[in-house]
């Protein structure tokens, strides 16, 4: 990968997850400080959060802050640097992901107060699909209900897609602009994509990413039938909520064992029904939309696998891979590499890729060439 052009001092970004936290320090296209959490950022800890990681004694200035966001709405569909009428809109639309956009904007509010005087970017996941085609986008309700909402499918991951396909383009050795991939994004929160010439043509999250895949602890997509038949006087709307983003995927269909695939694959060696009933789920549904989105393109160059699933399960690689021969891919032949790159068998019609994932570096990535333009090599 070329060193690039970072334009100037480092660059901190800042990822909130559903049930993590990372703040990275980037300088020179690489990772020289970190700060991971694997739990929930509560917002009223945001402020001590970025505090104690820029208290650190690091020895490069911070130039620039840049922050995942995961829902941009309407109100933002490519980078920006975030200002108080930005900010303040964007209060307006955490209900779209309630489980993100709250610790995002606190961390937003708690590093703008500690950095006043250097540029926060907002770079949305639902920036990557904002050209989603018409018959990938548009869902078949009412069009006033479409209109006066804005209901559509957003997509999400997109700096995780971003990283992944250029990362493949140079793994393959071709232009990105030439490649028809699909790409599944598994991990706490699990997605699938289907990118042509670096542009995305669907993906199997919607409007919020409580859709598609079975995740951790989210549902993902369900029979809105069943929904509206459970509100019907049998669980309440907040019962609904919380079962459908806290008590479900994996966890649920474990039987409340774990929402951790790692816990998961060591509890069915062990005879668990339940924990090897989560596993078939998971696979099953990861293979249906990576098929699915096959169906978007007009051929499929690479299957690539990331996030922390994608990277570090080859139990569910291999699952998902055996399920997909029909498209021409094979089981793979290693499991757990330490470097990116092809783990299917040589000669196959559909080479098979890890690509560990690195939103820190394409959000640094985003956020200067929003600053500094384009031609930024990055």
């Amino acid at each position: 990968m070329l060193d690039p052009d970072w334009a100037g001092a480092a660059v901190l970004t800042v990822n909130a997850g559903s049930s993590s936290l990372r703040l990275d320090l980037v300088d020179g296209g690489a990772v020289v400080d970190s700060a991971h959490s694997g739990r929930a950022v509560d917002p009223g800890s945001a402020r001590a959060e970025v505090s104690e990681f820029l208290g650190r004694r690091l020895d490069r200035d911070v130039g620039a802050v840049a922050h995942r966001l995961v829902h941009g709405g309407d109100l933002l569909t490519a980078p920006a640097v975030a200002d108080d009428a930005l900010v303040a809109a964007l209060g307006g639309i955490t209900g779209l992901a309630p489980l993100h956009l709250p610790p995002a904007l606190a961390l937003l509010e708690a590093a703008r107060e500690l950095l006043p005087a250097v540029p926060h970017v907002l770079c949305p996941d639902t920036a990557f699909h904002a050209g989603l085609p018409d018959s990938a986008a548009v869902y078949a309700l009412p069009r006033p209900w479409r209109d006066r909402y804005g209901l559509r499918r957003y997509g999400f991951h997109g700096l995780s897609y971003a990283w992944a396909a250029d990362r493949t383009a140079e793994l393959l050795g071709r232009p990105v602009a030439e490649l028809d991939l699909v790409l599944a994004h598994l991990g706490g929160g699990a997605s699938v994509c289907a990118v042509s010439g670096g542009r995305s043509l669907d993906t199997s999250m919607g409007f919020t990413p409580l859709d598609g895949l079975p995740m951790s602890r989210r549902s993902g997509g369900v029979d809105p039938g069943l929904l509206l038949w459970l509100l019907d006087g049998r669980l309440s709307l907040a019962e609904v909520s919380d079962g459908l983003q806290h008590e479900s995927g994996l966890l649920g269909l474990s039987g409340g064992r774990s929402g951790d695939t790692r816990d998961l694959v060591a509890a069915e060696r062990d005879g668990d029904e339940e924990a090897a009933l989560a596993l078939r789920v998971f696979c099953h549904r990861v293979s249906r939309e990576i098929a699915a989105a096959a169906t978007s393109l007009g051929r499929v160059d690479a299957l690539v696998f990331t996030g922390e699933i994608g990277w570090d399960q080859p139990e569910v690689r291999e699952a998902v891979c055996r399920r997909l021969r029909l498209l021409g891919v094979e089981p793979p032949v290693s499991g757990n590499r330490a470097d990116d790159g092809l783990i299917s068998p040589a000669g196959t019609a559909v080479p098979v890729l890890v690509v560990e994932p690195h939103e820190e570096l394409q959000l640094a990535r985003e956020c200067l060439r929003e600053l500094y333009g384009p031609a930024v090599e990055v």
